[in-house]
C-alpha cells in the first residue's frame, strides 16, 4: 500500500490525454504506459537489493551517502526539501482542494483548504509509522475502487464516443522525439515507488517486507495504469482521447452520467489526499538523517521515543508545503523537478555497481538479470533527462540552479559539523 500509494496520485486521471497527443495510435499509446511500467519495475528490483543491503532510514539518501559521498546525499534531500517534494505536495494540495469546492460547494479558498489538509495529515502521521500506514491504507483501497469503477464503466460502452472537439497534436518533432516527450508524463505518472525506501528502518523486516512490496506494488500500478488506458482508448479513441483534458471523466459520464462523473470526482480527490498521506509519512525520514549525519539542523533529527517517528521533520516538510500551497506559485516547480528527479534516480541505480564492490556479502535479494537491468534503468533515466531538457529548457535550469546553490551549503553545514 505504501508504494502504490506513493505512485498513485491523480496524474493517472488525467495524463492519458497528454501521451495521446504525441503518439496517435492505441498501441504506441499503451507501448508508452507499458514501457514507463518496466522502467518502474527495473527501478523497484534495483531498490530492493539496496534496501536489503542497507535497511536504515533514509532510503535514497543513505544509499547516496553510502555508495559515493555525503555531499551527493545532501544535495538529494536539499533538491527534495525544498523542490520536489514539497513543491509536488502543494500542487497535490491544491488539486484536491479545488475537487473538494466543487463537490461540496464550500467557499473557502483553494489555499485554505489546501493548508488544512497538510495540516491535518502532518498532525496524522507525527504519530508514527503504523498509525499513517492505516490511513495510507485506507486511502490506498478507496483510490483503487474509484479506479475499478472506471474501468468498470469504461467497459460497459460499445465503443468510441463521437468527439468533434479538434485535438491539440504535436507537430514538428520526429517519431523518437514524440515518444521522447510522451514519457514525461508517463514518468512523473509512475514515479513514487522509492518513497517507501524512506521508513526501513520502521519496519520490523525491513530486508523481506521492502524488497517484496517494491515489486508487488509496481506491478499492481502496471495492472492498474494499462487498465485505466485501454478503457480510456476503448471508450473515446485515440483521437477523442487526445481532446478531452478530462479522458476519466468523460469515460465515466458518457457511461454513468452526471452522478458517475461525480463519484469519480470524489475518487480523485480520495486519491490526492492518499498521495499527500504517503510523502507526508514517507520522505521526512530523509531530513532526519541528514541532521543526524550534522548536515542539517539537529533539532531535525529528534525522534519521538514513543512512535519512532520524526516529528520536527515531518513538521518543517508541512509548513513549507503549506506556504507553498497558500501562496499558488507552483505550476512551474513541478514542470522543472522531473528532471532532477530523475538524475537522482540514475545515479542511485548506478549506486547499485559500487555498493557490490564494497560489499562482498550476499545479501537476500538480488537484482534479477543484473547487469543489464540496472544498465537500462540509469540509460532510460538519462533519456527522460535529455527529453525534459529539450522539451522545458528553462524550468530544467531552475531546477539545477536550486541543486547548484546546495554546494554551498553543503560546504557550511559540513564544516560546522567539524567545528
Amino acid at each position: 500500500m505504501l508504494v502504490m500509494g506513493g505512485i498513485v496520485g491523480s496524474g493517472i486521471f488525467i495524463n492519458p490525454y497528454v501521451v495521446a497527443q504525441q503518439v496517435h495510435t492505441a498501441p504506441l499509446i499503451l507501448g508508452v504506459w507499458f514501457f514507463g511500467g518496466l522502467l518502474a519495475l527495473a527501478g523497484a528490483f534495483i531498490w530492493a537489493e539496496l534496501a536489503c543491503r542497507l535497511p536504515g532510514a533514509g532510503g535514497q539518501y543513505l544509499y547516496l551517502r553510502e555508495a559515493y559521498d555525503p555531499s551527493v546525499a545532501f544535495l538529494y534531500g536539499w533538491v527534495l526539501l525544498l523542490v520536489t517534494q514539497t513543491g509536488g505536495m502543494a500542487a497535490v494540495a491544491v488539486t484536491f482542494a479545488r475537487y473538494t469546492r466543487d463537490l461540496t460547494g464550500i467557499s473557502a479558498s483553494d489555499g485554505a483548504i489546501a493548508a488544512t489538509t497538510l495540516l491535518a495529515l502532518t498532525v496524522v502521521n507525527c504519530f508514527g509509522a503504523r498509525t499513517g500506514s492505516n490511513v495510507q491504507s485506507a486511502f490506498m483501497l478507496l483510490k483503487s475502487l474509484a479506479i475499478a469503477a472506471l474501468i468498470v464503466a469504461g467497459f460497459t460502452l460499445h465503443g468510441p464516443l463521437r468527439n468533434t472537439a479538434p485535438a491539440q497534436l504535436s507537430t514538428g518533432r520526429s517519431m523518437l522525439g514524440n515518444l521522447g516527450a510522451a514519457m514525461i508524463p508517463v514518468a512523473f505518472a509512475y514515479g513514487g515507488w522509492q518513497t517507501s525506501s524512506f521508513v526501513a528502518a520502521e519496519m520490523r523486516h525491513p530486508k523481506r517486507d521492502l524488497s517484496r512490496g517494491l515489486i508487488m506494488g509496481v506491478i499492481g500500478v502496471i495492472v492498474l495504469y494499462l487498465s485505466v488506458n485501454y478503457v480510456c482508448l476503448h471508450a473515446l479513441g485515440p483521437a477523442g482521447l487526445a481532446a478531452t483534458k478530462t479522458p476519466a471523466s468523460a469515460v465515466m459520464r458518457a457511461a454513468w452520467g452526471e452522478t458517475g462523473a461525480r463519484w469519480l470526482a470524489f475518487g480523485i480527490a480520495v486519491s490526492t489526499v492518499g498521495f499527500l498521506s504517503q510523502g507526508i509519512l514517507t520522505t521526512p525520514r530523509v531530513y532526519c538523517a541528514m541532521a543526524q549525519d550534522g548536515l542539517f539542523f539537529k533539532s531535525v533529527g529528534w525522534v519521538w521515543p514513543r512512535t519512532g517517528a520524526p516529528v520536527v521533520a515531518i513538521v518543517l516538510q508541512g509548513l513549507l508545503a503549506t506556504l507553498i500551497a497558500v501562496a499558488g506559485r507552483y505550476e512551474q516547480i513541478l514542470n522543472f523537478t522531473i528532471s532532477i528527479d530523475f538524475t537522482s534516480f540514475a545515479v542511485t541505480a548506478a549506486a547499485i555497481f559500487v555498493l557490490r564492490r564494497k560489499q562482498k556479502e550476499i545479501p537476500e535479494y538480488r537484482v534479477p538479470g543484473y547487469p543489464i537491468v540496472p544498465a537500462f534503468f540509469v540509460l532510460a533515466c538519462a533519456g527522460i533527462v535529455a527529453s525534459t531538457l529539450i522539451s522545458y529548457p528553462g524550468n530544467s535550469l531552475i531546477g539545477w540552479g536550486i541543486l547548484a546553490a546546495g554546494y554551498p551549503a553543503y560546504l557550511y553545514w559540513s564544516r560546522r559539523k567539524t567545528v
